[in-house]
């Protein structure tokens, strides 16, 4: 038995069986590994957040002014929703 017959085999096992559960666990690990945020994005997100954190507290700002100079304005705004949708709704029973 030479060296060719005797690694046939072995090689055929290891190419049908081993070596797609190698390259499958491989790119699995690769997605895993691709999957988590860079530094680069990590900082972005952080910038975003402390923008969204800025922008809520100029609303909240905005809506104590409103507040306190046209008291009645979320009434109003709540009227002209309620308004929208009773047009809506008769338009789709129409």
């Amino acid at each position: 038995m030479d060296f060719f017959e005797f690694m046939f085999v072995p090689t055929i096992l290891f190419m049908v069986i081993v070596a797609p559960i190698w390259v499958g666990l491989h790119y699995k690990s690769v997605n895993r590994a691709s999957r988590s945020l860079s530094k680069e994005d990590r900082e972005n997100v952080e910038q975003i957040l402390v923008t969204v954190d800025k922008l809520t507290e100029r609303i909240e700002t905005l809506e104590s002014l409103l507040d306190a100079s046209h008291g009645d304005w979320r009434d109003a705004d709540e009227r002209r929703a309620d308004n929208a949708r009773d047009r809506r709704a008769e338009g789709d029973q129409a």
